[in-house]
């Protein structure tokens, strides 16, 4: 039988009982990764000596109220350092020591592989390098320019990831938004998952580049606790975002594994683990609460609830999608919580409209798609409703920040301009025509594509209350106005744009696709052959019931029709859920299907074969 450690509050401001809290944490990475049989302990322990001030001495947080708005935030962007963070949550009371050697990297326990928010002390899910600096970059402008709460925000970052191109978008617009309530640490121990790291032990070299973006540099001995506690305080006065690095060892207290390659992601064995824990001074129990946000910081009251008038288009009239998209999202601006981004193509996306009458709560991206992402997620960290804009095509860039935002659990809203061959001459480089099926596979995604402008701008101002990553791909074109202000529309909608108890045959478009649906039913009308013409606005999820009633009334023939590539788009969503509800089809998928080139939007569409004339084509080889 094991005897417990006794439990002991230790005085944070002893740094003996600092330096004795290390080693615990140490003590536990290596415990619950030996346990588990996997995990990063040697990447955990290299970074525990910085983590225990942090922890002791520097960060504000009430552990018994994660939601005060006035805490700072910890990103732990080396995700993969997790037993060190879980063994801090250990070290403060909110994990116990028997979840942390049971829970840890099992089946249906909240201490996963790499931390996620299924913890209420994580803000975003981490592990793939180089996310966690971006995500604290939105975090922290909430904090300076939209919350005005004196927070701070704490970023670990593994010295690996400082060869991601998106650590130096994140610390660009830093120090362009001149972010002070920023620190990075990065912990510097030399060693990646296959050997040496770009630059090894050469703070100098990480030093000047950092300064090179706008950022304070620091360096530090990261196991020299006096040392590491001084430049904490430095950062935490300075007028700059703040990057420390911490030269570390990997591995750190043990001398079998210190500094030794061929161990990263390796869970040390039970005798080895024995071993490193006696090393290490053995088990402790120790508990720590350092310092917490004053009481006397004004916290944000919750807003009213504002009304907001959308603006009206008069059928008929030819007004472009992305247009609506903007008058909307300005529209929106009204709710104090909804705030804007965009990629140095506002004026292409129209979210211009929203920075001038909000120019407060507008950010400017510039040419950086990953960081235009992370900044909406740390927005949504702080409760904001963040609308991120950008060509669609360019959205690819960052779609591993999309993933990622959904294991956050983040709410976002991104809208995508310039979709399809309709854009016209500017050429495949612009045209997204995967889009859809990119956004279609992120988990608990929302993905809307409005085929005018009062749907765009009723659209808009329902992502607005939509959970998870949602998506709007809007036109470039100007097109006829179909709805009037008084229609409604629903996340898993659809509209019937023509139907009769004679119809033959279902058309299916969003989008430009839809304009030459209802073309190519007014071509069919003139044969004597009526069309039911559905507008698929709702791609993700779907409107199962309109598709299932419009195969049962058209003897199952489709043509589903769209300007994108014929894989994971508008045909497979169609496809996808008859299937599901096991209705048979007789369906002709017209899509973009050759490499496109430049041209009118009108040569592109008849080119890639969906427009109207297409489309009718389609309908008559599925009636013979």
């Amino acid at each position: 039988m094991v005897t417990p450690v006794s439990e002991v509050v230790i005085d944070p401001t002893d740094f003996d009982q600092i330096r004795e809290l290390a080693q615990q944490l140490r003590v536990d990475s290596v415990r619950s990764s030996t346990s588990a049989g996997s995990g990063h302990p040697t990447s955990s322990m290299s970074a525990a000596d910085v983590m225990a001030v942090l922890l002791g001495r520097h960060l504000r947080y009430d552990w018994d109220k994660p939601d005060d708005p006035a805490n700072d935030h910890l990103i732990f962007s080396k995700g993969h350092a997790s037993p060190l963070l879980y063994a801090m949550f250990k070290a403060v009371g909110v994990v116990s020591d028997h979840e942390l050697m049971t829970g840890y990297r099992r089946f249906g326990h909240r201490l996963q592989g790499h931390p996620t928010p299924i913890l209420p002390w994580v803000d975003v899910a981490t592990g793939s390098l180089g996310q966690g600096l971006p995500d604290a970059v939105g975090v922290a402008l909430a904090g300076r320019l939209l919350d005005r709460l004196p927070y701070r925000v704490w970023v670990l970052c593994g010295d690996s990831e400082m060869a991601e191109g998106s650590i130096w978008e994140a610390l660009d617009k830093a120090a362009y938004y001149q972010l002070s309530n920023l620190t990075a640490v990065v912990d510097v121990n030399r060693l990646g998952q296959r050997g040496s790291t770009e630059l090894g032990w050469d703070l100098d070299a990480y030093a000047r580049r950092a300064e090179a973006f706008g950022c304070q540099a620091l360096t530090v001995d990261g196991h020299d606790i006096a040392a590491i506690d001084k430049v904490l305080t430095e950062a935490a006065e300075s007028d700059r975002p703040v990057v420390v690095f911490a030269r570390t060892r990997k591995g750190e207290g043990f001398s079998e594994i210190v500094d030794a390659d061929g161990w990263h992601g390796k869970a040390l064995p039970p005798d080895m683990a024995e071993r490193a824990i006696a090393a290490l001074g053995g088990e402790r129990n120790l508990r720590v609460r350092g310092p917490v946000p004053s009481a006397s910081i004004r916290r944000p009251a919750q807003p009213a609830p504002v009304a907001v008038e959308l603006p009206a288009y008069p059928l008929g009239a030819k007004v472009a999608p992305r247009k609506a998209y903007g008058e909307a999202l300005a529209a929106l601006g009204a709710r104090p919580a909804v705030v804007a981004l965009d990629a140095e193509v506002s004026n292409s996306t129209h979210a211009e409209d929203f920075a001038k009458v909000y120019p407060d709560r507008f950010f400017e991206m510039f040419i950086a798609e990953q960081q235009l992402v992370a900044t909406a997620v740390g927005l949504s960290v702080r409760g904001y409703i963040p609308f991120a804009s950008t060509f669609a095509a360019f959205f690819s860039r960052a779609y591993d920040f999309i993933r990622m935002a959904a294991i956050s659990q983040a709410n976002i809203r991104l809208a995508g301009s310039h979709a399809g061959v309709e854009i016209g001459p500017d050429g495949p480089s612009q045209m997204a025509l995967e889009d859809l099926a990119m956004m279609r596979a992120v988990h608990g995604s929302t993905v809307l594509y409005p085929s005018d402008a009062t749907s765009a701008a009723k659209l808009v101002e329902i992502m607005a209350d939509v959970d998870g990553v949602s998506y709007l791909r809007t036109t470039r074109g100007a097109y006829p106005v179909l709805y009037g202000a008084d229609e409604s529309f629903t996340v898993g909608g659809s509209k019937i744009q023509r139907q009769s108890d004679a119809d033959a045959v279902t058309l299916i478009g969003a989008g430009v696709t839809l304009h030459h649906c209802l073309e190519a039913a007014d071509m069919l009308a003139g044969e004597g052959v009526p069309a039911r013409v559905i507008d698929l606005y709702s791609i993700k999820p779907v409107d199962e019931a309109a598709l299932v009633a419009a195969a049962q009334a058209t003897d199952g023939r489709f043509v589903v029709v769209e300007d994108h590539y014929p894989e994971g788009g508008l045909g497979s969503a169609v496809l996808e859920t008859l299937a599901a509800a096991d209705v048979p089809v007789r369906l002709r998928h017209l899509a973009v299907r050759e490499l496109p080139g430049s041209g009118t939007p009108t040569e592109l569409l008849d080119a890639a074969g969906i427009s109207a004339s297409h489309i009718a084509a389609a309908a008559r080889a599925l009636l013979r």
